[in-house]
């Protein structure tokens, strides 16, 4: 279980940096994301083919889990376009109702009884989103990107965990990727359309964070993170992924001083984020030790 903990929170400093490199990254929402999962497919596939660790799997198989890389591929696009119709801050805070939707969704999907103890949480997480928007709703176009992004978010984690019972983690993160990046890549001259772009052609600054952004913001994250709901289940993951605004943030005010953009209402909404995910961390360990104390005998 401490293992588990320690790289799911490598994934979170992992995280921190991705809506960083949307930021820095010039070409739109859509192709970043296109180009993102093309670049981690390829590089986590030539990883594995080298080591001797790719898994082949039954076509059927391919097909369940490149729905879960369309899901995740459809999830950065919405991800990057409230950034870049905000800023960093909205972006990343937007996406900590994630564990909202999953304890809401997962026992509806995994037909299971509601804990009231995850939608406790999951409200405080909440209520610092409306605490921070209701205030301050100069981004409305941004923060609906990230709200549907987060349940898309969602239903990722809650397949992923699925998945992650039957395949190994290597095998989930290439197959999802790749399988995404074919999926995605049909429905893009669909996305052109809507929203036409000059050039296709990232410039070479784009190329180089894009590599960075692949293996280290996707390969390895996703690597870690897969590994991780072998122990914990997706509900922990995506509360504590809530976290991940904490970093970022720090880095957009350091970067790009955002924060001047921001006011006390977000600051006080962020302080009940990272609350519900201190608690939720809590009630996970504490009950991991009870499980582990032996029954005393009548």
């Amino acid at each position: 279980m401490k293992k588990a903990f320690i790289k799911l929170h490598i994934a979170i400093i992992l995280a921190g940096f991705t809506g960083i490199f949307g930021k820095l990254i010039t070409v739109n929402e859509g192709l970043l994301s296109w180009y993102r999962i093309w670049l981690a497919g390829i590089l986590m596939l030539m990883i594995l083919a080298v080591t001797g660790k790719l898994e082949r799997i039954a076509f059927r198989d391919f097909r369940r889990i490149s729905l879960t890389g369309l899901l995740l591929g459809l999830h950065w696009m919405l991800f990057y376009g409230s950034i870049k119709y905000s800023n960093i801050s909205v972006g990343v805070v937007c996406f900590s109702l994630t564990g909202f939707f999953t304890a809401i969704l997962s026992p509806l999907i995994n037909k299971k009884p509601f804990v009231l103890s995850e939608l406790f949480l999951s409200t405080l997480t909440l209520a610092g989103i409306v605490l921070i928007f209701s205030i301050d709703a100069r981004y409305r176009a941004g923060i609906g990107l990230g709200i549907i992004s987060s349940a898309i978010a969602s239903f990722y984690m809650i397949t992923n965990e699925r998945l992650a019972k039957s395949f190994r983690s290597e095998t989930i993160t290439v197959y999802s990727m790749l399988g995404g990046a074919l999926a995605l890549t049909p429905l893009m001259p669909v996305y052109f359309y809507f929203f036409p772009v000059a050039t296709m052609m990232p410039s070479w600054s784009d190329w180089g964070y894009l590599l960075l952004l692949a293996f280290f913001c996707t390969v390895v994250l996703y690597m870690l993170q897969t590994q991780a709901l072998n122990r914990i289940s997706a509900f922990t993951v995506n509360l504590s992924l809530n976290l991940e605004p904490v970093y970022t943030i720090i880095l957009a005010i350091l970067i790009y001083r955002e924060n001047r953009e921001l006011q006390w209402s977000f600051y006080v909404g962020l302080a009940l984020i990272v609350l519900s995910v201190l608690l939720q961390m809590l009630r996970v360990v504490r009950a991991h030790r009870n499980a582990e104390e032996p029954l005393l005998a009548d």
